[in-house]
């Protein structure tokens, strides 16, 4: 289109403007296309060829841009580090998402770690929650009478066959 364009540009001089806006659009994206691969480990975040282990991040700070993301990232030696991310909203929400959760010692857009996903409780020994009720008095004694009288009627309880 930027080449049509800029054919179109050579008789009528207006038709550069949009040859410009073409180029521009056609070399960010371009430049988009070639960041670097992002992948997300148990251990370690992986950008390109460098392994930033999630314990040594101390910040995460998101912008208001969803797609493509841009994450802030604070090292433990203080250096910054911006993380750009080209794809579709909802893989960047998930990749957002999975660094949040990943860094457990950091602040998530200022706000402890904990504070957002709660810490992992562990259940006290000996103290057991009483189960759920799932239905009042008056229905359990209901179903325990048609039970009985669907026993009676020998539909129920038997397994001899």
């Amino acid at each position: 289109m930027a080449a049509f364009s800029a054919w179109c540009a050579r008789s009528w001089w207006p038709a550069w403007i949009p040859t410009a806006l073409l180029l521009v659009g056609a070399l960010g994206a371009a430049w988009l296309a070639t960041r670097l691969a992002i992948e997300v480990t148990p251990r370690q975040l992986l950008v390109g060829r460098r392994a930033i282990d999630w314990t040594s991040i101390r910040r995460v700070d998101q912008t208001n841009w969803i797609s493509p993301l841009v994450v802030d990232l604070t090292l433990v030696e203080g250096r910054p580090l911006r993380i750009l991310f080209p794809g579709h909203a909802e893989d960047c929400r998930l990749l957002l998402r999975l660094i949040q959760q990943r860094c457990t010692r950091s602040l998530i857009n200022g706000v402890p770690h904990s504070r957002i996903f709660g810490e992992a409780s562990s259940p006290r020994p000996g103290k057991t929650a009483p189960p759920p009720r799932i239905m009042s008095d008056e229905d359990a004694a209901e179903v325990e009478r048609m039970f009985q009288i669907l026993r009676s009627a020998g539909r129920l309880g038997n397994d001899d066959k």
